[in-house]
């Protein structure tokens, strides 16, 4: 146990609430802080993607005994579901035997983690506008607005948790020698809902990611609990098949009839849902250095928001969680060597999931309709079933495995340049798991 210390944490969200958790159960003192109101009292909808948990978030939750009941507010997602455009669905399995993500809503799963931490005797203190901190002796500065009178409240340490427009990173940037870099997708989002059959069940299979690839845009559906799904339709800002195009019900009803015409019976809200609902915005933000001395740190979207196109935002920042409680077991109350050695280990991680989710999206929109890319997926399968020892899929590393993403990200590269030899074979559709075919990956693995 390491010597009690009275904590912040600025952020309420998932990673702000779970880390509360593990620095409670530290012996800390820990608030936590969030200008929002209690979720737990809200309506929390209209700009959510669903989560999906793999095994890197739920060994975060493990370390702290909170698995089970999460699994109790998760569906568990073994597959993709791709609907094509012309009526065809596909499925494509993931990882082996059974392996699933979990998918879970933002705020049923929000709402859970504040109930546990308030638990465990976490403070919680909402509607507490932070505008700024001291970094030299962490005292946050609250008041009603940001030109107001401030209260000053001194604490041994503050996280920063507050998301990629986070407050406290504000303030850490205007330190000399901090990068900083924040970049808006052309791409937006927007809400959609399938709601439950009226006996409660699902209208699509709850145990598929669904997807509608069309190229630069797509339409994608995550199960709940009750019965609904939650819909998620990427697509530009601008020019062909975009959100500026759809501006009233005929061009709405019209693009939905062409380009996704099986929703007609599943999505009996779209014009409702569509202009009520807001269109959002996805932003990829990195920064370096994360900690101050042994006073501040960033975690989470505060210090590096990528986008969802992996479904990995989450689980990477309780990935950060793990490593920085590996080094408190590690380094005990040099809290200086705590936060360097957890920056220095998550940042070329960080770096490298956001790569990954970017490339992601071309693979979701575009290349799962493809019949070249699943006849490559298909061999890639064949081939780590035969060989486990020798080849495992980057979406396996990534999404069945705790190997650092900076490590998955340049052998699912390796992999990929053997692979776009192998599909340059003659004839690799009709001899795509002969010996062969085994013998060229294994000569190029060496």
């Amino acid at each position: 146990m390491q010597t009690p210390q009275k904590i912040a944490i600025v952020g309420s969200g998932l990673v702000g609430t779970l880390l509360a958790i593990y620095l409670k159960k530290q012996g800390h003192t820990v608030h936590v802080y969030d200008r929002s109101p209690d979720i737990r009292t809200v309506q929390f909808s209209g700009r959510s993607i669903n989560l999906v948990m793999s095994n890197r978030g739920w060994k975060a939750m493990e370390d702290v005994g909170l698995d089970d009941e999460i699994r109790k507010i998760g569906i568990p997602v073994d597959k993709r579901a791709i609907h094509l455009q012309d009526g065809n669905l596909n499925y494509q399995y993931y990882g082996k035997d059974g392996e699933a993500i979990f998918s879970l809503s933002r705020g049923v799963l929000n709402r859970r983690m504040i109930d546990l931490a308030e638990a465990e005797g976490v403070e919680f203190y909402f509607n507490h506008k932070i505008w700024d901190v001291t970094l030299a002796d962490a005292t946050l500065h609250i008041g009603e607005s940001e030109h107001g009178a401030w209260t000053e409240l001194k604490y041994d340490k503050v996280f920063g948790a507050d998301g990629a427009f986070s407050r406290i990173r504000h303030r850490m940037q205007r330190q000399s020698m901090f990068d900083y870099s924040q970049e808006f997708m052309k791409i937006g989002y927007k809400e959609l809902h399938i709601p439950a059959n009226t006996d409660g069940t699902h209208k699509i299979d709850k145990n598929s990611l669904h997807i509608w690839p069309r190229g630069n845009f797509m339409l994608m559906a995550l199960a709940n609990l009750d019965g609904s799904f939650t819909c998620t339709l990427f697509m530009p800002f601008e020019g062909e098949n975009s959100f500026e195009q759809l501006k009233d019900e005929a061009s709405l009803v019209a693009f939905f009839a062409n380009y996704f015409p099986d929703t007609k019976e599943v999505i009996p809200d779209l014009v409702r849902d569509f202009f009520k609902n807001p269109t959002s915005y996805l932003a990829i933000m990195k920064c370096y250095p994360w900690t101050f001395e042994d006073k501040v740190a960033l975690i989470g979207d505060a210090s590096h928001a990528i986008v969802p196109f992996y479904g990995h935002g989450m689980n990477a920042g309780f990935e950060d969680i793990t490593i920085l409680s590996q080094m408190m077991s590690k380094y005990g109350d040099d809290w200086k060597m705590i936060f360097s050695e957890y920056q220095k280990s998550r940042k070329p991680n960080a770096d490298a999931i956001a790569e990954l989710s970017l490339r992601n999206f071309i693979e979701m929109s575009t290349k799962t309709a493809d019949p070249n890319f699943l006849l490559q997926k298909k061999i890639e399968k064949w081939f780590s079933d035969k060989h486990p020892g020798k080849w495992k899929p980057l979406y396996s590393r990534v999404t069945f495995s705790l190997q650092p993403y900076s490590e998955a990200l340049a052998i699912g590269d390796l992999q990929n340049k053997i692979m776009e030899q192998v599909m340059q074979m003659k004839n690799i559709e009709e001899k795509w798991n002969s010996e062969e075919v085994e013998n060229k990956i294994i000569a190029l693995l060496k």
